[in-house]
């Protein structure tokens, strides 16, 4: 019989790329060690990471404008964020509060009241965005005991990848189809009369609406896109009249991320039903939330027989409630929304002059606080690619938007230690989506290196790309 060999926690740290990527290959998932060793920084081994640096094995300083996809508001590893989760554990305090008072949810759930309008006063905490959306479709849908049956949700929704929230999910780049919840329909974003069409089809043979709620994001983070406020307005009055709950989806842009606390405070528009998670971790902490009104949560779960319908293992986790507490009173006392703004400001100004500089690379940018996208222009040049491409690779419809944003994203890694998302789902772009900590230093080194960048001529940079990507697949 084989011998079996379990690594420790140390071993971790002494792993080489090569072995990292073998172990990926033979227990992770060979397609993601393919698609991560594609790119120049699937060879580094990271150390560290500190504020918006990460640093290699091998003394490489990376910047990271990436944001954590959402979660780094704070910046890698904050100190205040770091003090806390070592005092918790130091001092041995429990973390599972299924049967008992918990200090930790109470304090959470007070706090969180205290930073929104008045109506939004209950929280209930779990791990992730996708697990909050499905909590509040659960909420909204018990509200009605069963008596309505529709939700509704945008043409560009992204509410998560689980099998509810991925349902009232639009994502364009999703181009698999996983069994999904019942009678949900889309309307088109920000668009009132598809959504008043859509609630006057689904209405009950007594003339009552059909439809338990409607979800949107105010803010598409997936899409740089808004909600205008004549539109949420009337949104509102729409749910009011047909007695519709009304859910704001705030994963990723709450806290700051789009200047204000949340982007719905920019309006005079207040949901039913909110959903957080992302910052409210600090950076370390796995938690997420639904806040709903108390007319909402009294009436759906405020019941003896109906208060624990709805939970989980770990909602309510001590510590990452105590995480989230102190993430969230750093971002107060630390001015967190005058970061944001500053970041547009800059970043606005920045993307204007590259525009004016480089028109004829760059089709548009758009974006608000700290989340930008950058997108490039793309012609006919660009088919020369495809033949230094193995056909299997081009079958893919946004292959062309996707190597013209990765090629970006990888030169500027590469050649300015710069990590940066990119994105494809509407054109080839890249996102300037930082933490909420970067200085205007770090942020024109971004904007400095990007210019050189596309001084090369974008041509020139996916050539180059495409050809190694071509020398690989033949080596495989």
């Amino acid at each position: 019989m084989k011998e079996k060999k379990l690594f420790s926690v140390d071993d971790c740290e002494n792993l080489s790329n090569s072995e990292i990527r073998d172990l990926y290959k033979k227990y992770v998932n060979p397609a993601i060690e393919q698609l991560f060793n594609s790119f120049d920084l699937g060879h580094e081994v990271i150390d560290y990471s500190e504020g918006v640096w990460i640093y290699t094995k091998d003394n490489k300083k990376i910047l990271d404008v990436t944001g954590g996809i959402g979660v780094l508001t704070h910046g890698h590893n904050h100190p205040r964020i770091l003090k806390t989760r070592i005092n918790f554990q130091n001092k041995k305090k429990m973390e599972v509060n299924k049967t008992i008072f918990s200090p930790y949810t109470a304090v959470l759930s007070h706090n969180i009241s205290q930073l929104l309008p008045e109506t939004l006063s209950y929280s209930f905490f779990c791990n992730s965005g996708a697990e909050a959306v499905e909590g509040a479709i659960k909420l909204a849908y018990k509200y009605f005991q069963g008596t309505r049956q529709f939700i509704l949700h945008s043409d560009i929704a992204f509410h998560g990848k689980l099998l509810g929230s991925g349902t009232i999910t639009a994502s364009k780049e999703v181009d698999f189809k996983f069994p999904s919840i019942s009678n949900t329909t889309k309307f088109e974003y920000n668009n009132i009369d598809s959504i008043t069409e859509q609630v006057e089809k689904h209405r009950k043979s007594d003339g009552t609406s059909n439809v338990y709620a409607i979800i949107i994001e105010t803010f598409s983070a997936s899409y740089l896109r808004s909600c205008d406020n004549d539109f949420l307005k009337q949104l509102k009055s729409l749910c009011t009249q047909n007695g519709i709950l009304l859910i704001f989806d705030e994963i990723y842009t709450g806290w700051y991320k789009t200047g204000n606390r949340f982007n719905f405070l920019d309006s005079e528009v207040i949901p039913d039903i909110l959903t957080t998670s992302k910052s409210l971790g600090g950076g370390k902490a796995s938690i997420s939330a639904y806040i709903s009104t108390g007319d909402v949560l009294k009436k759906a779960y405020g019941d003896i027989k109906s208060a624990t319908l709805h939970t989980t293992t770990y909602n309510g986790f001590a510590e990452e409630c105590a995480t989230a507490i102190e993430a969230i009173n750093i971002m107060e006392e630390e001015n967190y929304h005058e970061k944001s703004l500053n970041i547009e400001k800059i970043t606005k100004n920045r993307c204007k002059k590259l525009l004016e500089k480089f028109d004829s690379q760059i089709l548009e940018y758009r974006g608000k606080g700290s989340l930008h996208g950058i997108y490039f222009k793309t012609d006919s040049g660009f088919g020369k690619i495809l033949s230094l491409i193995p056909f299997s690779m081009t079958r893919d419809k946004k292959f062309l938007s996707k190597i013209i944003s990765a090629s970006i994203s990888n030169w500027l890694f590469k050649n300015y230690k710069i990590l940066v998302l990119f994105s494809t789902t509407e054109n080839s772009g890249i996102l300037f989506a930082p933490s909420l900590i970067i200085n205007e230093k770090e942020i024109n080194y971004f904007f400095d290196s990007l210019e050189e960048t596309l001084e090369h001529g974008i041509w020139k940079i996916v050539s180059k790309f495409a050809s190694k990507q071509f020398s690989s697949s033949l080596r495989d």
